[in-house]
């Protein structure tokens, strides 16, 4: 996976999530880390976000959004801590405080499912023959 910068992050618990984000993107084809033009840490493929994340201000920790389906989205909400992202929540995006993830499993299942929905066709097919 490539990197174009790693300076936007800066708390403690922004850089570990997006460590495991790095991760979990290593195995998918062609996913890329960009930051975009408001200063957002993105996880990309073919120019496409599917991840995005922010610090806030003063490092507080930030928090991560993640593109899903408008089922997976309301499923995500009633259980809590996601909660319907601010500008982009009515295309089925999610925010969870990266000091609130918890279930780093499902969490991981919600980066890949999201990869998933954004990738074209082929590497879709190309990651699951992997």
């Amino acid at each position: 996976m490539a990197y174009e910068s790693e300076h936007v992050l800066v708390s403690e618990t922004a850089l570990a999530v997006r460590d495991r984000i790095r991760e979990i993107c290593a195995g998918l084809p062609e996913a890329v880390e960009k930051i975009d033009g408001f200063g957002h840490t993105t996880f990309r493929v073919r120019d496409k976000s599917f991840v995005m994340m922010s610090e806030g201000e003063k490092g507080w920790g930030g928090n991560c959004c993640i593109k899903s389906d408008k089922e997976t989205q309301q499923f995500l909400i009633q259980k809590g801590p996601y909660i319907r992202a601010p500008y982009i929540g009515q295309h089925g995006w999610v925010l969870v405080e990266n000091m609130d993830i918890a279930d780093w499993d499902e969490f991981r299942e919600l980066v890949i499912e999201a990869y998933l929905r954004t990738a074209p066709k082929r590497l879709v097919q190309a990651y699951r023959q992997d």
